[in-house]
């Protein structure tokens, strides 16, 4: 049993849609498809047939053109117009036999004609192979559909920013990569010029852009490290890109960009150079460092061989003397004076040579009970061949009856004679030299000893506050900004702190404590 205009229920076959107004020629083109797995449904006009086409959705429409009221011509017309029903297959059925006829069924979406009286082997050949190449057109559509749906899901999940570009170089497609990089929205880039946009102004050089016009007119691929794109704001972005050409019949009709964002690139490239260049430098301070480590075992051997002859040389004038009186010579060319002079100045200069060779030794790191003025004055008595050298004096303030402290002497003497050689070293080409280097030694609380060096030097530089103990910073030409940091190591290895300030006459004052004995 047949149903005319109305659908069937959904099967696997396919279903054809026969519309002919002739009862007669739908009875034969029923008796000739039965049995074949179509689902057939019939309409005896073209209102009821286009009815039928939109609620059933037939694979193929067998249309008669000649029929009263809506012709076949204008049936088809209107299925191919509608988006719902433009897909489906039409073949002509007509008595009319005449070329221009033929063409017009064609002209408005027809496949193929069949021409009355029709016989039954040529309707089935006709309608298999229209289903058969129907079959093949759909799987077809959704073939490229599932392709344009997968090219989608490729451009949104791409890191990198792709651009589709016509053979003007104006902008065709963009993906979701390109629009977040570059600030603009894909409906913003579409339809722009690329080199022209990225340049940011007519006068502007093309400079790296210029591989894209080359790969637009030459049909050649381009790769560019280093080229600069422009954000939506006009601040600039490198980037790393390539070009590559669309090309039909040899000849280029467009291009495709990709490009990627090399901003976290550089920065890390650059904060590389800068650590490689940092590790370089401290090579070299450690070098100096090694050098001078040297040396100092060289003085530590130096002092040792010169203390010897200077001790014959203060017997040697002791025996003099001696001889002298008992001579019982007259004094009168102050020979016995000058043999006493030459014994002070010895023995002097051996006092002298033995605080070298304690302060340059390397003994363990021994905490002791420790008089601090005590310990100061032997400073002082390291630093004064310095300042008769610098021709400035020394002043010594310090604070009676101060408690001992609990300190490594040796370290506590390498620190403060660092920060008076730096107080006379900042103050050698000025005109405050006069004044000289302060040494101050009180009591600060009941937990800890202070000592102030105070110079009237040229005083800090203006970053000294994040530098000044950093390693290998220095201000001197000639100096390995060590020193300051060894001083801040000792005393906080001693529980103490050492701190500066800016003297407000000029110069600078350093201070460091000492933790009281108990």
């Amino acid at each position: 049993m047949y149903l005319a205009e109305a659908p069937v229920e959904q099967h696997e076959e396919e279903r054809i849609l026969l519309v002919d107004d002739n009862p007669t020629n739908l009875q034969v083109l029923l008796q000739t498809l039965s049995g074949r797995g179509y689902k057939l449904l019939i309409a005896k006009n073209g209102e009821s047939a286009l009815r039928i086409a939109v609620k059933a959705k037939p694979a193929l429409v067998l249309l008669d053109i000649m029929m009263p009221g809506m012709d076949g011509y204008e049936v088809c017309q209107r299925l191919k117009e509608s988006p719902e029903t433009r897909n489906i297959t039409v073949i002509f059925l007509s008595a009319l036999d005449d070329t221009k006829d033929k063409v017009r069924g064609l002209e408005t979406g027809a496949v193929d004609f069949i021409s009355k009286p029709f016989q039954a082997e040529e309707v089935i050949a006709r309608v298999q192979t229209q289903l058969k190449i129907h079959k093949l057109e759909q799987a077809l559509s959704a073939r490229n559909r599932q392709l344009e749906a997968d090219k989608a899901r490729i451009l949104e999940s791409m890191n990198e920013g792709i651009f589709g570009l016509d053979r003007l170089g104006l902008i065709t497609f963009a993906n979701p990569a390109a629009s977040a990089m570059t600030g603009w929205s894909i409906e913003q880039l579409t339809g722009q010029n690329l080199i022209q946009l990225m340049k940011g102004s007519e006068d502007a050089p093309s400079g790296p852009l210029a591989p894209i016009e080359v790969s637009l007119s030459k049909g050649v691929s381009k790769t560019v490290e280093n080229a600069t794109f422009l954000h939506s704001d006009g601040s600039p972005f490198p980037v790393d890109f390539s070009c590559t050409p669309i090309m039909e019949n040899s000849a280029p009709t467009g291009a495709v960009v990709v490009f990627r964002d090399i901003s976290e690139k550089k920065r890390q490239q650059e904060a590389l150079q800068k650590a490689l260049d940092e590790l370089e430098s401290q090579k070299e301070q450690l070098t100096h460092v090694s050098r001078l480590s040297t040396m100092g075992e060289m003085a530590a051997g130096f002092a040792h061989e010169v203390n010897q002859p200077l001790t014959a040389i203060s017997n040697y004038a002791q025996v003099a003397r001696r001889m002298l009186a008992r001579l019982e010579l007259a004094d009168d060319l102050g020979l016995s004076e000058a043999m006493e002079k030459v014994n002070t100045q010895a023995r002097r200069a051996g006092e002298i040579i033995a605080r070298i060779r304690s302060f340059v030794k390397k003994p363990d790191h021994v905490l002791g009970s420790v008089d601090p003025n005590r310990l100061i004055q032997d400073t002082y008595k390291l630093a004064e061949v310095d300042a008769r050298n610098n021709h400035m004096e020394i002043h010594l303030e310090q604070e009676e009856g101060l408690p001992n402290v609990k300190v490594d002497p040796v370290q506590i003497q390498q620190v403060a004679l660092n920060l008076i050689r730096n107080g006379m070293e900042a103050m050698r080409d000025m005109e405050t030299r006069s004044i000289g280097v302060y040494v101050r030694t009180e009591k600060l609380d009941d937990n800890f000893v202070k000592v102030s060096v105070i110079d009237r030097g040229h005083g800090l530089a203006d970053d000294a506050e994040e530098k000044l103990f950093t390693p290998f910073y220095t201000t001197k030409v000639d100096g390995m900004g060590i020193g300051l940091t060894v001083c801040h190591s000792i005393i906080q290895s001693h529980g103490g702190r050492l701190t500066f300030q800016r003297h407000p006459e000029g110069g600078t004052i350093f201070e460091f404590t000492m933790p009281i004995a108990d």
